[in-house]
């Protein structure tokens, strides 16, 4: 009995609707409800240094202290149980991958080239995992890390727009060359997921038996370890200018902000909750970046994948048809 051969979506996120959308739907709520509470610890902080010490009393800066502990709380417990639904729906999505991947593979019975098997031993190990792991947080990550960021750089515009604008200039440059960096990674990546499938189907093949072989699995080797260090110099490079604009935005803070608390146009308590806005948004930016940079890669994969998904089908569909003639 012949059986059927599975279709994915032509796009991974396509493939994420179809498979997970009821999960994906919870997981933005719940993104949405942590990134909702990111905000009030920033004001809470605000309150306790400018408020505290002139006009309240101590039963106020308990009250505060209590009230910023209760919601950093409550904000990690949201998370916590984010990440293990995330992960719960990934090892899902690499259970139905790797399963889709069996049905589309030629059985042995049909005796499938070597070049087939190596193209298995590669989506297995270096596509079909990734790629279902990418799911779980392939919607809720974004809403979570993009909402802490609209919030956050709302509040600042709320409490003080001169310094807000000022903090966002800084950190512009990184709308720039972050994409363009990503995209230089993403390159490269593709191009070394096609060179380890060659060097896969050359190790099943034993292509590297005759002194020729050798040379040009030797040299796929030596193509992959140059794709390495390329990817390594543009994603460190990457990490070391955003370090320096981060660092760059919190000295800004510190020297307008210093300045305008001297010259008495804002307070202290402001200037902190500045300070903290930005080491607060640094990760979730590095996050967003992560996050680009992995869909990016993941594309490739996934679309590397179904291409070889239709490979194997029809290597089985031939077989059998071979055999039926037989």
């Amino acid at each position: 009995m012949q059986r059927p051969v599975p279709t994915l979506p032509p796009h991974v996120f396509a493939y994420v609707w179809r498979s997970t959308r009821a999960h994906q739907v919870t997981l933005a709520l719940l993104s949405v409800l942590v990134f909702a509470l990111s905000a009030l610890p920033l004001e809470l902080q605000r309150r306790i240094v400018n408020d505290a010490p002139h006009k309240g009393t101590l039963d106020t800066i308990v009250w505060l202290a209590l009230a910023y502990a209760g919601i950093a709380l409550l904000e990690g417990a949201i998370k916590l149980g984010l990440n293990v639904y995330r992960g719960w729906v990934s090892g899902n999505a690499v259970r139905h991958l790797e399963t889709t991947h069996r049905l589309a593979a030629p059985p042995a019975s049909l005796h499938p080239p070597p070049e087939a098997e190596g193209l298995e031993v590669s989506m297995v190990l270096a596509e079909a995992e990734p790629i279902g792991l990418f799911v779980g947080s392939s919607v809720s990550e974004p809403i979570l890390q993009g909402g802490i960021l609209l919030s956050v750089f709302g509040y600042m515009f709320y409490i003080e727009p001169l310094m807000a604008a000022f903090n966002l200039l800084v950190f512009s440059p990184q709308l720039v060359f972050v994409p363009l960096m990503q995209r230089a990674i993403t390159r490269r990546a593709g191009e070394r997921i096609r060179t380890l499938r060659e060097v896969s189907g050359a190790i099943v093949a034993d292509a590297g038996a005759s002194r020729r072989g050798a040379a040009r699995q030797s040299a796929r080797i030596d193509h992959v370890l140059e794709l390495d260090m390329g990817l390594y110099k543009v994603k460190f490079s990457m990490n070391f200018l955003m370090n320096v604009v981060h660092h760059l935005g919190v000295a800004s803070a510190l020297g307008v902000g210093g300045w305008l608390a001297v010259t008495g146009h804002i307070e202290v308590g402001t200037v902190v909750a500045f300070v903290s806005g930005l080491d607060k948004v640094n990760d979730p930016w590095g996050d967003v970046v992560n996050w680009y940079r992995e869909m990016t890669v993941v594309a490739t994969k996934y679309r590397l994948l179904v291409g070889a998904l239709a490979t194997l089908a029809g290597t089985a569909s031939g077989r059998r048809l071979q055999g039926q003639a037989r």
